[in-house]
């Protein structure tokens, strides 16, 4: 291991985040009783330019005066690049401030940003005496942001995790699709002939593996939550879980639900199965005796296990802990 100490981010369950626009508040009774683990209340895309300053207020109203049980609560600003960010940064944090656990902030580019909405948000929290800090999302939805996307994740203490937009992304980089999320044909590679009948294959890859996978590793060598974005087909529940399933494999802790049947799909498939917790346990037992016999090693169903495997099963334990404790209420 490194001499340099990763800080991790404050221990936050976010299999599940769901987004509710702004503008549309007879949603939001809805969603607090939902099985979210993080609302993020939207004031930027979902909401039209002339709804804008009532969205504010409407969210604003929701985290003062609805119950959201245990779920973490975020409001997603307007980009740095609008006139509406500072009020939105302002009006939330200065009158619901202390009902605010995070604040995602989109198309984060540069370390930059995360100092100028740090050094803000500080300020107001100081002045209202608040005893908690709200913590930051990042969405990395640009180019510029995937570029600088190491600098952004350690730029602040406030960071909690990365949040990976594709859409924005796509259309950033200029990439040929349309859709939100999922597969694209195109991006495929064709087998050479068959000798015997001459039939040939094709195999599709994953266009978006490489961006989230840097994404993921910005954000764990910071302490950071990775979680994937949104998958927009929200009638194509298969896709979406396959979407899921290999943000997981990747790394990530959860993924954007934008319609509230695809909740419980994320849970699911962020959550650690039973099978996956009982081995976790069986290795932090069988290690244990090892240790206590004095090996750095030891073979558990045919396989080797070693201090690596501890750190592995430790965290798998802690994740299922956390969620066992947070269904329990």
């Amino acid at each position: 291991m490194s001499f340099h100490t990763i800080e991790a981010a404050p221990a936050r369950i976010n299999r599940s985040e769901l987004a509710v626009p702004g503008s549309q508040p007879q949603l939001f009774e809805k969603a607090s009783r939902s099985s979210a683990d993080v609302i993020f209340l939207d004031l930027e895309d979902a909401v039209a330019p002339d709804d804008k300053e009532q969205a504010r207020k409407n969210v604003i109203e929701a985290l003062n005066d609805l119950d959201w049980g245990q779920k973490s609560m975020s409001v997603r600003i307007n980009g740095l690049d609008t006139h509406y960010m500072y009020r939105d940064v302002v009006d939330v944090v200065e009158q619901a401030g202390n009902r605010l656990d995070l604040m995602m902030i989109p198309k984060v580019g540069t370390a930059a940003d995360v100092y100028a909405l740090d050094m803000l948000v500080t300020q107001i929290e100081v002045a209202k005496a608040y005893k908690t800090r709200i913590g930051f999302e990042h969405i990395i939805e640009t180019a510029l942001g995937m570029q600088n996307v190491a600098e952004i994740a350690a730029a602040s203490k406030r960071n909690e995790s990365l949040h990976f937009g594709v859409a924005d992304y796509a259309a950033s980089t200029r990439a040929r699709t349309t859709n939100i999320g999922g597969a694209n044909p195109d991006y495929s590679v064709l087998t050479d002939s068959d000798p015997d009948n001459g039939d040939r294959t094709i195999h599709w890859g994953d266009m978006w593996h490489y961006p989230l996978a840097r994404m993921v590793v910005a954000a764990r060598s910071n302490g950071l939550r990775p979680v994937d974005g949104p998958f927009g087909d929200f009638s194509d529940p298969d896709g979406y879980r396959a979407a899921a399933k290999r943000a997981a494999v990747l790394g990530c802790e959860g993924k954007w639900a934008i319609h509230p049947s695809q909740i419980d799909l994320a849970n699911d498939v962020m959550s650690p199965s039973p099978e996956d917790v009982e081995r976790a346990r069986r290795i932090l037992m069988a290690m244990e005796d090892a240790a206590n016999a004095g090996k750095g090693a030891v073979s558990l169903d045919g396989r080797l296990i070693d201090y690596a495997s501890i750190r592995q099963a430790e965290v798998l334990v802690q994740k299922a802990d956390q969620i066992a404790m947070l269904e329990a209420g």
